[in-house]
């Protein structure tokens, strides 16, 4: 079986004849948290969607779990737990019986199914309210808990920090941190929110215009400190490189005194 749960290969989606995903190869490695970072409209819904087979890529190759995605079975995709874009529930449902039905159609991994998965996102006291009575980040919550009731071995969050506030982004954090450190879940997580995605990827690829054109697995923000503190003589020319490429892909502010550091140390 391959290190990858996900591969692709020059994978390509077209609308009108344009290219909202281009020539994107990723490599996810089994086990680990890969955050897929891009302005809005760079392509990672889209390839998220792909991934999932919502939508059908118009070229290239993708591989889940080794496996080839068009011989891909439906069988497998009790595997894998998804929250794209906004989570879709019936809205005249409360929380637990939205995820009563959702237990009914993927089968129940422990007694307590619906219970923990409320517990897990702090939702258990709100599973009375109906689900058109809650918040943004209440729907996100109950989204991540109907993404992870089944116990899948790959979760794929399209934004799931998006309308929460600084407890619900930083328990979200530690509970993704948890299933991947414990369980060994492998987490691909789309974000723009560069700051907190650095502290739970094991890996980070920036989109921009639906190709990647950056991909590394070191402490970004670290090295974003390091350049505004004059301090990048400590980092690799790779490091250097790549962080630069962030700012500019993510349109990221870069000070005078970070520049001047820049040509600096280009020039050593």
């Amino acid at each position: 079986m391959s290190k990858y749960v996900i591969e692709t290969e020059n994978l390509r989606k077209e609308y009108n004849g344009h290219a909202v995903v281009d020539s994107l190869s990723l490599h996810v490695p089994e086990g680990r948290i890969y955050a897929l970072l891009g302005r809005n409209g760079a392509g990672k819904t889209t390839t998220m969607k792909m991934l999932l087979n919502l939508i059908q890529p118009s070229g290239g190759k993708i591989c889940l779990f080794g496996e080839n995605h068009s011989d891909f079975r439906k069988k497998h995709y009790h595997r894998i737990g998804s929250v794209i874009e906004s989570p879709a529930f019936y809205e005249n449902l409360t929380a637990e019986e939205n995820l009563e039905i959702l237990a009914r159609l993927r089968g129940r991994h422990r007694r307590d199914t619906v219970e923990h998965a409320l517990s897990v996102v702090n939702l258990d006291r709100e599973n009375k309210n109906l689900f058109r009575e809650y918040s943004l980040g209440m729907k996100q919550r109950l989204g991540l808990a109907a993404a992870v009731m089944h116990e899948p071995e790959l979760l794929i969050l399209d934004e799931p920090i998006n309308g929460l506030d600084p407890v619900g982004i930083h328990e979200t954090r530690e509970y993704l941190l948890q299933l991947c450190r414990e369980k060994g879940t492998t987490i691909l997580i789309s974000s723009h929110v560069l700051n907190e995605i650095e502290q739970i990827a094991d890996v980070i690829g920036v989109m921009k215009e639906g190709r990647q054109n950056v991909s590394s697995a070191f402490p970004i923000t670290q090295s974003l400190e390091a350049i505004s503190c004059g301090c990048m003589k400590k980092l690799t020319a790779e490091q250097r490189s790549i962080t630069f490429l962030y700012r500019k892909e993510l349109r990221l502010p870069t000070s005078a005194s970070v520049r001047e550091n820049w040509k600096i140390i280009s020039r050593n």
